[in-house]
C-alpha cells in the first residue's frame, strides 16, 4: 500500500524488501499525510504526553468501563514469536492470547444465553467484556481489544507476515505503536485481492468472524479503493 506522494516515485511497496524498511524509516514509520495520521477515538493514544503529576496518580489505576477502578496493566512491547517480555512489560504473544480468551468467554456467554432461551451474541460485545470482568479477567477490556484487533487479524490470516513484522520492528527497536500501524498495510492488500470485501475476509476466518472490522481499517480500504478507481479512470 502506498500514499500518493510516494507511489509514483517508488512503485509498489514490498514488505519483504530492504526498500520497504528504508521507506518506513524515511517517512517516520507511516507518518505521511493521510488516514494513518488521523487520531483514533478508540486508541490508547500511544506516545501521548501526560503531565508528570497526573501521570503519577494514574500509574496504578485507571477507570473501568462501568466507572469503577481496575488494576492498570503493564504496557506492551514488540516481541518476537515465543519471546517472553522482560521486566514490567507484556509481549505480543500475551496480547494475542487475550483474543483467544475472549473467544472462550463468548462461548460461555452463548451457552448461558441458550440455557435461558435468550438470543445468543455472535460477536464479542460489551456483554462478553462484562462477563470476562465477572470471571476475574478485568485485564480484558473493550478499548484495548478493539485497539489491536487488526494486529490479531494479521496474526490469524498471515502468520508469516505477522512474524516478519514483529522481528523487523523488534530488531529496529521500534515501539508497539509503530508496529501496530504497520499491521494495517498487509490487511489492505488482502482486501484489494478480495474485491475490497474486508468484511468477508474477517467472516471467512473462524477466529476473526467474532470480531468487528475496525473503523480505521474500513477507512483505509475505502481510501485505497478510491485511489484505484481514480487511476483506472485516467487510463
Amino acid at each position: 500500500m502506498m500514499f500518493p506522494d510516494t507511489a509514483a516515485q517508488n512503485g509498489p511497496l514490498n514488505l519483504n524488501s530492504k526498500d520497504h524498511a528504508q521507506h518506513e524509516h524515511s517517512h517516520g514509520l507511516f507518518g505521511p499525510p493521510g488516514l494513518l495520521a488521523l487520531p483514533e477515538p478508540s486508541s490508547d493514544n500511544e506516545g501521548r504526553q501526560i503531565p508528570r503529576k497526573k501521570q503519577k496518580r494514574r500509574l496504578s489505576r485507571e477507570p473501568g468501563e462501568d466507572g469503577d477502578d481496575r488494576t492498570r496493566e503493564h504496557p506492551f512491547i514488540v516481541t518476537e514469536p515465543g519471546e517472553v517480555a522482560r521486566g514490567k512489560k507484556n509481549g505480543l504473544d500475551y496480547l494475542f492470547d487475550l483474543y483467544e480468551q475472549c473467544a472462550r468467554f463468548l462461548d460461555e456467554v452463548q451457552q448461558m444465553a441458550r440455557e435461558r432461551g435468550e438470543k445468543c451474541p455472535t460477536k464479542v460485545t460489551n456483554q462478553v467484556f462484562r462477563h470476562a470482568k465477572l470471571k476475574g479477567a478485568s485485564y480484558i477490556n473493550k478499548p484495548k481489544m478493539r485497539h489491536y484487533v487488526h494486529c490479531y487479524a494479521l496474526h490469524c490470516l498471515d502468520k508469516d507476515k505477522s512474524n516478519f513484522l514483529r522481528k523487523q520492528f523488534k530488531e529496529r527497536g521500534e515501539n508497539v505503536g509503530a508496529w501496530r500501524q504497520a499491521c494495517y498495510f498487509p490487511l489492505v492488500d488482502m482486501a484489494r485481492d478480495n474485491g475490497w470485501d474486508i468484511e468477508g475476509v474477517f467472516v471467512r476466518n473462524e477466529k476473526l468472524r467474532i470480531w468487528y472490522v475496525p473503523t480505521k481499517l474500513r477507512q483505509l480500504c475505502h481510501f485505497e479503493k478510491s485511489k484505484d478507481s481514480d487511476s483506472c479512470s485516467y487510463e
